[in-house]
């Protein structure tokens, strides 16, 4: 075996030859059948332009991660990287003078030659270089760094790094994360994003002092973040994306413990389906931000009835209790009773809910105001803030949608059903439409009206001003499609009607014919696109 091949070994990780975005794991040395000379064969992450599952003509060498993610290559075509402190000077130092600090070593004579006079531009040049010690942030993201060097040499040349960049490197073995902790003593922020880490591990890492910890897409379990956990003293900042991360497995089975000091803890894109996953994190104290954007979870329940000897016996305890930023985008969340569990979250007030059936009027989802409504204490959803103007007008729309709706006079069904819209119909004032002797004819008909703004937008409609409209709560929208053609003489024009609402980009649909606009919970002051089919 030639001496290129004995410098890797199996499961180093490594990349192209020149290419070091093109990363892989070593899975197999030696000679391949039919072919001459000696052979790596690598399991390239994410695919990466492999040709086949670790087999060749019908022989298995190893198993790759997927069908086509694996390829043989020669030792010499495979890099095993550089260390740190190499890539912090090919990223930092300047190699080539630039043309200002060029002309500043120069001067020119009478025919343009330049002539060398004295290097006044080198104290420049020197001060950059010298700024290696006041550097205090550094990313070396994708340029093959596979050690960390000499531990003296990191320490001399960087001693003052705070935040550290290695994504999509070729670290694997905690024990060089250690060393590393150890020679940067002010490191506090470190993005080990797209490095396969171990999750073996013989000792634990001395990780005292980082704060912020980014270990998105390493191939990490819940299993390994309990066995390093006991160095992360000082942790504020978690972040475990795309890890395929589908279970929090606790040494005894029930809640985490530990991490004092936490308060963000990103679990986005791991794949997680169960609530009960989530639960697990209740007695997390210092939590504050939980995103659990891109899962498959389909239900929320607030944990109200755990097993009173819950964390450390403390019969006191409350599940989430500082739990303020909660990211639920992407799931697949579809039913109202995970929406009234977060107002069960004693200090929640940032939700996210987007790309859930149950957010998506298209698949017969809640548009925003009930959204807004049902949730009484959020103040910003999907990432855009609840003004007090659009929380009232979405409350009374969203009691006159159910008003409209409730086929039953059973108060415990309806209060099973729309948890807070006894509360909101008192709050705000608003009264069952019913018939009384005072009041007939005309009178009666116009005190019950509702006052809509109808505003033109089609291609084809011409400039038309918006029309103000005063119409029974019991309008269809298949009729107000027909008014509106009348309003503005709309001819041969197939009509679409959209209900503009404060903080949605989009107006919403109307696309229920025979839905009335009481059973949609228009009321007064709203204001209703008119466009056209296109």
């Amino acid at each position: 075996m030639s001496s290129a091949a004995v410098d890797l070994r199996l499961g180093q990780r490594v990349h192209a030859a020149g290419d070091p975005r093109r990363v892989g794991t070593v899975r197999y040395l030696g000679p391949v059948e039919g072919h001459a000379g000696d052979w790596v064969g690598v399991d390239w992450d994410d695919g990466a332009g492999g040709r086949h599952d670790g087999s060749l003509a019908g022989r298995r060498y190893f198993v790759a991660a997927g069908e086509c993610s694996a390829s043989f290559a020669r030792p010499t075509a495979l890099s095993g990287g550089i260390s740190l402190p190499d890539a912090l000077r090919l990223r930092y130092r300047v190699q080539d003078f630039t043309k200002e600090e060029q002309d500043e070593m120069y001067v020119f004579s009478t025919s343009q030659k330049r002539v060398s006079v004295e290097f006044v531009g080198t104290d420049k040049v020197q001060q950059k270089l010298n700024n290696f010690n006041e550097l205090t942030s550094a990313s070396v993201s994708y340029m093959g760094v596979s050690s960390i060097g000499a531990p003296n040499e990191l320490k001399s040349l960087v001693p003052n790094l705070r935040l550290l960049d290695l994504t999509g490197n070729l670290f694997s073995q905690w024990q060089d994360i250690s060393s590393l902790c150890q020679a940067l003593a002010s490191l506090e922020v470190l993005n080990l994003t797209n490095n396969t880490m171990e999750s073996d591990v013989v000792e634990t890492p001395m990780l005292e002092n980082i704060r912020i910890l980014v270990l998105n897409n390493c191939g990490v379990t819940w299993e390994l973040v309990e066995k390093i956990k006991i160095s992360l003293s000082c942790i504020s900042e978690l972040h475990l994306m795309s890890n395929r991360l589908n279970m929090i497995m606790t040494p005894d089975g029930k809640f985490v413990q530990g991490f004092n000091t936490l308060w963000l803890l990103n679990l986005e894109d791991n794949h997680i389906d169960s609530w009960d996953e989530i639960v697990k994190l209740s007695y997390l104290r210092s939590l504050e931000q939980l995103h659990l954007n891109k899962n498959r979870l389909k239900h929320v329940k607030y944990p109200s009835n755990l097993s009173p000897d819950g964390p450390l016996d403390d019969t006191a305890a409350v599940p989430f209790e500082n739990l303020q930023v909660l990211l639920l985008g992407s799931n697949d969340i579809d039913d109202f009773s995970s929406v009234d569990s977060l107002n069960l979250f004693p200090s929640l007030r940032d939700v996210r809910l987007s790309d859930n059936p149950i957010a998506d009027p298209a698949k017969g989802g809640a548009p925003r105001f009930v959204l807004v409504a049902r949730l009484g204490k959020v103040g910003i959803l999907n990432g855009s803030e609840i003004s007090p103007r659009e929380r009232r007008e979405s409350e009374i729309r969203y009691v006159r949608l159910v008003m409209g709706k409730i086929e039953s006079n059973d108060l415990e069904e309806i209060k099973r059903l729309h948890p807070r819209f006894a509360e909101l119909k008192s709050f705000h004032g608003i009264e069952d439409e019913k018939p009384t002797s005072s009041t007939s004819g005309p009178q009666k008909m116009a005190s019950g009206l509702i006052s809509v703004t109808l505003k033109c937008v089609g291609a084809s409609m011409g400039e038309k001003q918006p029309l103000t409209k005063k119409l029974p709560p019991t309008t269809t929208v298949g009729k107000l499609k027909s008014l509106c053609e009348s309003f503005f003489k709309l001819k041969d024009i197939n009509v679409r009607l959209f209900v503009e609402e404060e903080r949605c980009p989009l107006p919403q649909l109307l696309e229920e014919d025979t839905a009335s606009l009481m059973e949609l919970g228009i009321g007064s002051g709203t204001t209703i696109v008119v466009d056209e089919e296109s």
